[in-house]
Parts: structure tokens; C-alpha cells; sequence
């Protein structure tokens, strides 16, 4: 076997290779003997290139450095392996496996994004469009007996801009045209009006519809409203101080409708909206998320007009007097509160120009000495345990001496014989002090209870005062005398009207009360629940107390200006010194009051007057028995009352000798 001119092998079993450094076509497989003998099949070879005629010959591609092998000759080199292809199938049979996988995997994923937490995306995608808003309910009015209106609530809107729906070549004008007609700091709106990505900014609230349209005509971009409610309240009801108001957010502050804001308030709705330019809401089809419940309308015991005129009659004594403050009363027997009015008031719609103490409810804040109107209850608990009568006759000097101190009567008198009824009617402390010791500590402290001094009057009017009253142990040894004619006690003055009340209704004591009921949206009536009563004397004892208090408006009584022409008045003045709370003192002032009943020999109505620290005319009789005559005439008339048609009883008040 010879080599050929190249250098390579002619044997057909060993493969050659290429002179393309090995990338040429791959190796041709060994060839099997022909059968025979025959001869090998000639093969078409490429003919070499010429060999040089001198120099060592060419080396072989991919030869070693020259070694020698077998005879000397040059070793050739091993032959590569041939490279075989992989099958395609397997190659796309993979690839087909691993998009699987990514199409599986984003498949996963939308369907978490589009099932699973798709309410939670959808609710942040609306988050950036939606605003929930409320939904404005109406309060409840406040009405007296009648239904006519004391608080009530009408139509109104509340303005707001969406900054996103502003135009930028309005922005100015918006601006303007808000800060103008609302009076409000242009700053404050432009940072409204440029408050993005916010939708729902409240420029003002409360604003009147007509108002409202005024400025819709515009057609100012990204300007709206909504439906509201504003709190009204009818022009000089005289109830200021008794209704109270609402702030701003409709929810009741004081008064009344404070005290009765859950019953009044409702449950504003929850409304999900869309804001459309310009500045339109556009409810969702399912934003719902609450139904507005309306508040119910409170039904009060008072009478308007009895209330209005108890107001203006207070006022103009009060300011004619300078008094520092005042209140007025008007009751029935059985405990139903027709008028309660105070001075000073206020203008419920400016409460903020007011101080609190205007505002307050004197009827029921203001704690004073109860003065010669308490001197009934000490006669009352004597002529109940029986330890005296109507005629008693009673030895009473102008002044007289209990341990360190001195009690007089109001006017110098010479020493006189005065019955029970006169002790009464001629307002006498010294006589009153003699019933006091008849009755003693124990028995006068409860008989003062049982009137319900020193326990709230179960109104439960906000800032009720209700006044002090010492245990019995922890009087001294002036005190029994100076509560017998109404010092070193104190009460307010409903308080004071429910005693005559009581007496006035046969000696049973009933709860004041100033709610009527309360009536729902589809216009029923629920009634309150009846007030407590107790019976605190007897019929006898009342009536007993009832003669004796005619007398005092009577010929020789301290209230003369008390009287009523065609109606029979029983009633009783008092008069006391003030005191300083902060120092417990007494002052220069005054604390005038007069309160009574009519008709006198069949009570329809009682009513109470208090004046706080008058100038000039103080005495009760003096200042104040005027104004109950004033509102008592007019309640009288109000409410129907017939004329008494019958003549007072002629009582004795002066003993013999």
C-alpha cells in the first residue's frame, strides 16, 4: 500500500480529511472486498497539488512536531470522531414544553388578575374616578303641641368643585366667581380648585337653592352641588335657649337639639358617583352603599304663642329693670311645660356672636334662694302632720334671736297676732320661722324632697342646676330657721313651678315633662312615656294651701298687682339676697319672683317669673308679679280658659288683740 503524492493514505479503510482544516464533507464509510477476486472499484480522487521539486516535503495538516513511527515514517493523526446532528424532534419537542410553561404561567396570572383579585383592582381603578359622598337626610323638625315648627329643616345645597374638570382657561374665573358669592379667602378656593388628583372639593355648605342656580347659569367648568338640608329657625319664638342649634355639620349642640340629636339626625345614605365635567356627579349603577334613614320630628309639650308672648313679656321687664337675666314659666297641674323663655337670648342662627352664658337656659341653669315662695312647703308639711291650722293664731314680733343671729321681717312691724293664713299672706319670716320648729329638721328636709328639691326636675335639659340641699345632720344651728323662709338652699326655676304645680294638682307632684312624642316618617305619633307621680300632701292639705295663697293676692296680701280681672289667682312673692358662688356670700343683689295658679278654684294653669339682680324695684310683688300677671292674662286667654265666675273666700289673717 503506497501513499499518495499528498502524503495521505490510499487505503480506502482509512478515512482521509479534508484541506479545509477539517470542515469539509464528512468521511466516507468503509467499503466492503467485492465478491471474486475482484478487483477494488476505482474511486475518482481529486488529484493532488504538484509536489515541489526540492524541500522537504509539506507537512501533514494536523501533524505532531515530526516524530517518527514504524519504519521512520511519519505518524500520522489519530482521525475526529464524526459530528452527528441531534434529532430536531427533541429539539422542538422542548421548546414546545417551555412555552407551554410561560403561556401557563401568564394564563396564572390573568386569571388572578382578572378573577381572583379582579374586585380589588376594579375598586382601585374606580378609586381614581369615584368619590363616595353622603347622602343627606333630613332632621327632624321641632314642633310645639300644635305641629307648628320651633326647628325645621329645608332645602338647600352643598357646592363643590372638581379640580380634575376645571379648564385651564377658566381657572381664574372659578376662582373669582366662588370666593365672590360665598365670601370665602380666594387662597383657600385656589388650593381647592388646584387640589388634583382630588374630584370632590366642598367650596360652601347650607347654600340657598335659588342661590345655587344663580351660579349654575354660569356654566362654570368643574363646578356642582348636591342636595342638602339647612337648619331653620322661625324668627322670635322666644325658645332660643330652650331649642338650642345645630353646627355645621347638622348635628345638634345645644338644647334641645342636643339632647335630642339621635332621634332628630336620621342616618345620612352613602352614594358612590362618578364625577363628570363639568363637575357633574353621575350616580353608579350600584353605589349605593347605604339607604338615608330621615330623623323623626319631636313633638313638644309647648304651646307657640304662649311661648313667643312669655318671652316678650320677660324681656321688656327685664331691660326695663336692667336685670341681669331672667326666666319665665308657664305649666300645667299635671306637669306639662307650655312656656319655658330666658333672658338674655340669642339669635340661633349666629350662635357664634353670643357667649355661652346668653345661651344658657336660666330656666334650669341658673340655681338661686328660693326666698318667701318656699315658705308654702314648711306649711304644707305643718298643716300634713297636723301640727297647726288655717286659724292658728301665731304671736309674731318683727324680729327675733336664735343663737348668734338676728331674722327680721321685711318691714318694721309692731309685734302682731297673725294666723296661718296670715303668716302667708303677709310673707312673715318670723312667723314661718315658728312653723319651721313645729315641724322640725327631719320632717322639713323631707317634705323638701318630696317637693323634689335638691334632684333634677327628670327634664333632662343640658346644664340643669339642681340646687343644694344639705342633709338634716348637717345643719347648724341657724339653719333650720333660715330653710324655713327659703335661705341656705337652693333650687331653679322649674323647681319652683313644679311645687305650685303640686299644690295646684290636689297634692300629687308629677314629673315635669316637655316631650310630647315623637312622630316617624310615615306621619304616626308616639307618645312619651307618662311622667312619675307621687302624692306629696293630701287633697285637703292642697286646698288648705290654695285659700291661703288667694290671700296674697287679696286686700291685705303682698301681691295686689298680681290680680286678674274675672279669675280668681292664687299665688306667693318671694324675694332674696344673691350669692356669690365663687366667694358663697352674700351680695348687694337681688333674686325677685313671683309664682302662682288661676284659676284658683279650679287650676288650669301655673306659671313662675324669676328676675336676677333688678335695679330699683326688687321685691317680688314689685317686679315680678307684673309679668305673671302679663303671661298669665294672655295664657288664660290662649288657651281658652272661662272666667273664674266666683268670689274669693273670705279667710282671717289677724288674730284678736
Amino acid at each position: 500500500m503506497s501513499a499518495s503524492r499528498d502524503g495521505r493514505s490510499r487505503d480506502p479503510r482509512r478515512p482521509g480529511t479534508s484541506s479545509r482544516s477539517g470542515r469539509g464533507p464528512a468521511p466516507r464509510d468503509r467499503q466492503a472486498r467485492p465478491r471474486g477476486g475482484e478487483g477494488r472499484r476505482p474511486t475518482r480522487e481529486t488529484p493532488p497539488p504538484r509536489r515541489p521539486r526540492s524541500g522537504p516535503p509539506p507537512r501533514r495538516p494536523g501533524s505532531g512536531g515530526g516524530g517518527r513511527a514504524g519504519g521512520g515514517r511519519g505518524r500520522p493523526n489519530p482521525p475526529r470522531r464524526p459530528v452527528k446532528r441531534g434529532n430536531p424532534r427533541r429539539r422542538i419537542h422542548a421548546a414546545g414544553i417551555l412555552m407551554g410553561v410561560i403561556l401557563l404561567v401568564f394564563a396564572g396570572r390573568l386569571v388572578q388578575i382578572q378573577v381572583i383579585d379582579a374586585p380589588e383592582y376594579a375598586a382601585k381603578a374606580e378609586n381614581l374616578r369615584l368619590e363616595t359622598v353622603d347622602i343627606p337626610t333630613t332632621r327632624g323638625d321641632i314642633t310645639d303641641a300644635s305641629g307648628d315648627p320651633l326647628a325645621l329643616s329645608v332645602e338647600a345645597r352643598t357646592v363643590f368643585v372638581d379640580p380634575v374638570a376645571v379648564r385651564d382657561d377658566e381657572r381664574e374665573r372659578v376662582i373669582d366667581e366662588l370666593t365672590a358669592r360665598f365670601d370665602l379667602d380666594r387662597a383657600g378656593v385656589a388650593r381647592k380648585v388646584d387640589a388634583e388628583p382630588g374630584r370632590y372639593e366642598v367650596v360652601a355648605e347650607k347654600v340657598a337653592p335659588d342661590d345655587w342656580e344663580a351660579l349654575e347659569e354660569l356654566g362654570l367648568s368643574g363646578v356642582g352641588a348636591l342636595d342638602d338640608y339647612k337648619r331653620v329657625y322661625p324668627d322670635e319664638t322666644g325658645a332660643a335657649d330652650l331649642v338650642g342649634f345645630t353646627g355645621t355639620d347638622g348635628h345638634g349642640l345645644e338644647g334641645l337639639e342636643g339632647v335630642m340629636d339621635g332621634t332628630l339626625a336620621g342616618e345620612p345614605g352613602k352614594q358612590q358617583v362618578e364625577m363628570g365635567a363639568p363637575g357633574v356627579q353621575i350616580p353608579m349603577a350600584e353605589g349605593l352603599a347605604q339607604e338615608p334613614v330621615p330623623g323623626k320630628d319631636v313633638r313638644l309639650t309647648l304651646d307657640r304663642d304662649i311661648q313667643w308672648h312669655a318671652g316678650q313679656a320677660l324681656a321688656e321687664r327685664a331691660e326695663e329693670l336692667d336685670a341681669a337675666g331672667g326666666s319665665a314659666i308657664v305649666m300645667r297641674p299635671d306637669g306639662e311645660v307650655l312656656a319655658m323663655a330666658d333672658y338674655p337670648t340669642y339669635d340661633q342662627s349666629d350662635y357664634g356672636d353670643y357667649s355661652a352664658e346668653d345661651r344658657a337656659n336660666g330656666a334650669v341653669a341658673d340655681a338661686f334662694e328660693p326666698g318667701s315662695t318656699n315658705k308654702v312647703i314648711t306649711l304644707a308639711g305643718a298643716l300634713e302632720d297636723g301640727l297647726t291650722t288655717p286659724e292658728r293664731v301665731y304671736t309674731v314680733p318683727y324680729s327675733v334671736q336664735i343663737h348668734d343671729r338676728r331674722f327680721k321681717d321685711d318691714h318694721f312691724h309692731e309685734t302682731q297676732k297673725l294666723t296661718l293664713n296670715g303668716i302667708l299672706a303677709q310673707s312673715s319670716n318670723v312667723g314661718t320661722i315658728k312653723v319651721g320648729q313645729q315641724l322640725g329638721a327631719d320632717r322639713l328636709h323631707g317634705y323638701l324632697r318630696e317637693f323634689g328639691f335638691g334632684a333634677p326636675t327628670g327634664l333632662d335639659l343640658p346644664g340643669e342646676n339642681a340646687g343644694i340641699l344639705a342633709a338634716p345632720d348637717e345643719w347648724w344651728g341657724t339653719q333650720l330657721p333660715s330653710i324655713s323662709f327659703g335661705q341656705g338652699l337652693s333650687v331653679n326655676a322649674a323647681q319652683m313651678a313644679s311645687v305650685y304645680a303640686t299644690v295646684a294638682n290636689g297634692g300629687v307632684r308629677v314629673e315635669p315633662t316637655l316631650l310630647a312624642g315623637t312622630v316617624g316618617e310615615d306621619g304616626g305619633f308616639q307618645a312619651s312615656e307618662e311622667p312619675s307621680r307621687e302624692r306629696v300632701v293630701s287633697a285637703d292639705t292642697a286646698a288648705e294651701l290654695t285659700r291661703m295663697l288667694e290671700a296674697v293676692t287679696g286686700e291685705h296680701g303682698t301681691a295686689e298687682s298680681a290680680r286678674i280681672p274675672n279669675y280668681r289667682v292664687a299665688g306667693k312673692t318671694g324675694t332674696a339676697n344673691r350669692v356669690d358662688p365663687e366667694t358663697g356670700t352674700y351680695t348687694d343683689g337681688h333674686t325677685a319672683m313671683f309664682v302662682g295658679f288661676a284659676p284658683a278654684d279650679d287650676p288650669e294653669l301655673v306659671v313662675q317669673v324669676v328676675l336676677h339682680d333688678p335695679q330699683d324695684e326688687y321685691y317680688g310683688g314689685e317686679a315680678a308679679a307684673p309679668v305673671f300677671t302679663d303671661i298669665m292674662s294672655f295664657a288664660l286667654k290662649s288657651e281658652k280658659v272661662p272666667p273664674t265666675g266666683t268670689e274669693p273666700p273670705n279667710i282671717r289673717l289677724f288674730g284678736d288683740g
